[in-house]
Order: structure tokens, then C-alpha cells, then sequence
């Protein structure tokens, strides 16, 4: 059976094997750099890391960030982010019920929007978002890499 449910802090390790399959390469080894990193992450109330998780193995994830705002009446907005299925459990709705508890976490926040972004240049992830609501009309995005 699958839950979805924010990230614990005992789940580095499960999480760092899921984000390897969205870049290809082995993330962060344990290091005291990295635990650093990863307790201030995971006790931040804005950052919301939300996974699904199947028999002890973290199989989709997706990250929310709850941004305060001075402008919108003051209403924050929630950036989506890092967004990854494992290959053997992509189209069974797990990164659909990521996202949906993305959603859910954003409007008790009280956001008034939440902007998703995608390194993905696939037409077909480009869809799976906007079946989801997600549009590329509203906003433009511009990258700088630093």
C-alpha cells in the first residue's frame, strides 16, 4: 500500500536514492555539511518535502515551499519543485497525489498561487501538469544559474 506524507527526517538516505533518478547521478553522501543541510531543510515549517512511500521505499516526491509575500494582501505563494517518480512506479498517480497534497498544503497556507517549475523539455510532462491545472500562460519564468 502507498502513503503519501511529508518527509521525516530519518528519510535522507530514501530521498537522496529517488532525487539520483532525477539527475542521473548519486546525490549527497552523508556528510556533516549535508545533515547540517538536511535538519535545516527538514524543521523549516515553508519547506514541505511530500513523498510517497511503499514498503519502506520512497518510490515519488515533490517539494513545496511556502514563500511570505508582502505583496497579494500579504498571502504567501508556494514554489513546486524537485518533482521525480521512480521509473517502475510512474503512471499509477503517485506524483498526481504529490502534487495534490502540494495543493492541499499551499491553500492552508493561504497562497494565493503556486508556481511549478520543470527543467523537463518532454511535451509530455508539459502535459501531465497542465492536466493538473498548471498553466504556461500566466507567468514567465526566467533562469539564471549561479
Amino acid at each position: 500500500m502507498i502513503k503519501i506524507r511529508l518527509a521525516e527526517a530519518t528519510d535522507f538516505e530514501k530521498l537522496m536514492e529517488l532525487y539520483s533518478i532525477l539527475y542521473g547521478k548519486t546525490m549527497l553522501e552523508k556528510s556533516d555539511e549535508s545533515v547540517r543541510l538536511w535538519n535545516r531543510i527538514i524543521t523549516d515549517s515553508n519547506y514541505n518535502i511530500i513523498v510517497a512511500e511503499e514498503n519502506g521505499m520512497l518510490v515519488s516526491t515533490c517539494t513545496c515551499v511556502i514563500v511570505p509575500n508582502m505583496t497579494y494582501d500579504r498571502r504567501p505563494y508556494a514554489i513546486i519543485e524537485n518533482i521525480v517518480t521512480h521509473s517502475e512506479y510512474r503512471a499509477q498517480g503517485l506524483a498526481s497525489a504529490c502534487l495534490e497534497e502540494a495543493k492541499n498544503i499551499a491553500e492552508d497556507a493561504g497562497c494565493f498561487r503556486m508556481i511549478l517549475t520543470t527543467a523537463s523539455k518532454l511535451k509530455s510532462t508539459h502535459r501531465f501538469y497542465e492536466r493538473l491545472g498548471y498553466n504556461t500562460e500566466d507567468m514567465t519564468v526566467f533562469t539564471q544559474w549561479l
